[in-house]
């Protein structure tokens, strides 16, 4: 059910969806409410900047976040949306020369995060179908993305995306019982797999899609077509595991999963840092 031809296609929207925080202004580290049980080691109210948050806008213990027992920093990504809002909301400044308009600025960034979240499980549907009906769909839900991102900040800080979403969640269950349509058994997704052991099982095409998983064990298992969508790999064990056919995988999920060098990843995502220590 790959669609070979859209291997390409959405290359360079990819690349906007690749966090670089040298472009940013350390939004992620003001704007978000963070808490213990997201892996920090105290709550932070929305808003209100990182103690640890530099006047460059960069982390000053940025070397030892694990150390500190900052594993949300660690994991979390915000699938370009910082670049993103600097780029179109903050061309000649930061949040701390727009002081005026900061908490809209801050609405943006969730905002144009959420948006991106959504297109990157776009553009990954669009490669994972050739349903000459579901494709024109994708695309035009890739098109309202895009336009819905550069709307003036009015709208854009407070948008109403629940009949978005549902349309984009619509075509990825679609997309997900498809794939799993031939999987001996199928798991039905939201399941509790809180450490459960999978050693060496064949989980090809199961669909675990906002199931938590936590802890759990992935050594050694079988995982092409794999739907993670969603789900919470939070310190899951995939050392020595081959994801590299997996789908629906994000950075963030990679990050707060516990993995190696031997690790095989896909190819859009990046190698944490952390798995080589």
């Amino acid at each position: 059910m790959t669609n070979d031809k859209a291997d390409s296609k959405y290359d360079d929207l990819i690349k906007k969806l690749k966090i670089d925080c040298k472009k940013c202004s350390g939004l992620c580290c003001v704007a978000l409410y963070c808490t213990k049980t997201d892996g920090f080691p105290a709550n932070k109210e929305a808003g209100t900047p990182c103690k640890y948050l530099d006047t460059d806008f960069r982390c000053k213990i940025h070397s030892g976040l694990a150390d500190k027992n900052y594993k949300g920093c660690l994991a979390y990504d915000c699938f370009g949306a910082g670049q993103r809002t600097t780029q179109l909301y903050l061309p000649d400044g930061t949040w701390k020369t727009n002081s005026e308009q900061e908490d809209k600025l801050f609405k943006i960034f969730i905002s144009v995060y959420q948006l991106h979240q959504m297109l990157w499980y776009l553009a990954e549907a669009f490669t994972l179908t050739s349903d000459e009906l579901l494709i024109p769909t994708i695309e035009l839900l890739i098109s309202e993305n895009e336009q819905m991102v550069q709307q003036s900040m009015d709208h854009i800080a407070m948008p109403d995306l629940s009949e978005y979403r549902l349309k984009v969640n619509k075509v990825l269950k679609q997309i997900s019982t498809e794939i799993s349509a031939n999987a001996s058994s199928n798991q039905i997704h939201g399941i509790n797999y809180l450490g459960k052991n999978f050693k060496k099982a064949n989980l090809d095409r199961k669909n675990f899609s906002m199931s938590l998983m936590i802890a759990a064990d992935f050594s050694g298992c079988s995982l092409r077509k794999t739907n993670f969508l969603g789900a919470d790999l939070r310190d899951a064990n995939i050392k020595n595991t081959d994801l590299s056919k997996s789908i629906f995988l994000t950075q963030m999920q990679l990050n707060s999963a516990i993995g190696n060098s031997n690790t095989k990843i896909p190819i859009n995502l990046s190698r944490p840092a952390t798995w080589e220590k």
